[in-house]
């Protein structure tokens, strides 16, 4: 029987996950996304069209491959089906290839009302993107969430005037703005309609592919620092983007995990409040920005960027238990004469290579850093490892000593092709 291979971020997100997504699933027949909502978002350049995918896994790009939304996703239906419209004018198969799980929960109008309160009432504010995420995850563990297949019961027109009245009077309270339950009725009696084509049980479907041997990619939404469990609380998203969530996100077991891709990229970053121990806020930090184009795919923010914190890495990497791991951005980091990695913490005068999401921990540790020689030239037309030069090797080969992980995938570039696969 078939393995999945995962991919999942190492980091804050925006590791560049959807590329090596991409890359996959040139091979694989079925992709699948697990977790998040549209607040996460993967940009992928394709013979010079770059997408911006939010909701669909990234995998169906390649026109052959099937495309899932497992049930660990909240799903916002204006936006999934803007997105099926951009794909469509691309000339993309939707139709034939979107599969949605039934379990999956919607978003509805007063999802985001409630994340616009709560951001603006909290005293730390965590960063939202205020796109009623963290609401619908809510709603979803209250056990008063409206999962798609509800969508297709005769009572779900009451079921939305119940959910909007007791919205509404949560907003009300506050002095927040509400929502019309005529309007929320008609557009999604509208999206339903529109949806019912794709929605199936995505469980049953995903056991079934695997008995019949097709070859299965799994995508996570944000990363390992922005687990609710094992992130830097509270500074992280509502859902778990770490291995577990693939699981509970999917109905797969861990027998059907195979190989599992962490990316990173060749510095860090990351979007939104909270703790980041290798964060430049100088000069150097902007010309990481600019250089590596970091602003976020959804919300356009700029990203805060940092070196590449090893200390970091090494806990992804046993959190998720990932065997491989693909580096992006090596020529944005190559630009720089020297850099540096991220290799120890001092914590009030004590060196480790532990990492902790403690707040106090990440706010007292100060970066013990390695320096690398820099200039790596264009290394977006090396097409093999070998005829990478000796200094990015370098960097690659004592990310693989320090983490005990092979890097197997290497983005020179921001393209499809710019993608060295060592065997």
């Amino acid at each position: 029987m078939s393995k999945a291979s995962v991919v999942l971020g190492c980091f804050y997100g925006d590791e560049g996950k959807g590329r090596t997504t991409d890359y996959l699933a040139q091979f694989a027949d079925v992709s699948v996304r697990a977790t998040g909502g549209n607040n996460a978002g993967h940009t992928i350049n394709v013979n010079g069209v770059k997408f911006a995918m939010r909701l669909i896994p990234s995998g169906i790009l390649s026109n052959k491959t099937i495309a899932v939304i497992g049930n660990g996703v909240v799903l916002n239906p204006e936006v999934l089906l803007g997105e099926i419209d951009m794909l469509k004018s691309h000339g993309i198969d939707v139709d034939k290839y979107l599969k949605i799980s039934n379990k999956a929960h919607v978003i509805f109008p007063y999802h985001s009302n409630l994340d616009v309160m709560l951001e603006n009432k909290r005293a730390n504010k965590i960063g939202t993107t205020k796109n009623g995420i963290g609401p619908a995850y809510c709603d979803k563990y209250e056990r008063c969430g409206i999962r798609m297949e509800d969508m297709y019961k005769d009572n779900f027109e009451a079921v939305i005037r119940h959910q909007v009245a007791v919205k509404n009077e949560l907003l009300a309270a506050a002095g927040e703005p509400t929502c019309d339950a005529d309007e929320v009725v008609a557009k999604y009696m509208d999206y339903a309609a529109r949806l019912k084509m794709y929605v199936c049980d995505t469980v049953t479907l995903l056991h079934k592919y695997l008995k019949e041997d097709k070859y299965m990619v799994v995508e996570g939404a944000q990363a390992t620092l922005l687990d609710i469990d094992f992130g830097s609380y509270p500074f992280v998203t509502s859902s778990n983007p770490t291995i577990g969530g693939i699981l509970t996100g999917t109905g797969l077991s861990a027998r059907d995990i195979g190989d599992v891709y962490g990316v990173i990229k060749a510095y860090s970053s990351r979007v939104g409040e909270g703790p980041y121990v290798t964060e430049l806020k100088n000069e150097i930090g902007d010309r990481i920005r600019d250089l590596g184009h970091e602003y976020g795919t959804v919300t356009k923010r700029p990203r805060r960027c940092g070196w590449l914190d090893l200390v970091t890495l090494k806990y992804a990497i046993d959190i998720n238990g990932v065997n491989y791991i693909n580096l992006n951005h090596l020529d944005t980091i190559g630009k720089f004469s020297t850099f540096k990695a991220c290799i120890a913490y001092n914590v009030n005068g004590v060196e480790t290579t532990d990492f902790s999401t403690n707040e106090e921990f990440l706010r007292d540790a100060t970066p013990v850093y390695k320096e690398f020689v820099g200039d790596f030239g264009d290394v977006s037309k090396c097409k093999t490892y070998e005829e990478l030069p000796e200094a990015a090797r370098v960097y690659i080969e004592y990310i693989e000593e320090y983490t005990g992980t092979k890097v197997k995938l290497i983005g020179t570039g921001a393209d499809r092709e710019n993608m060295i696969v060592r065997d």
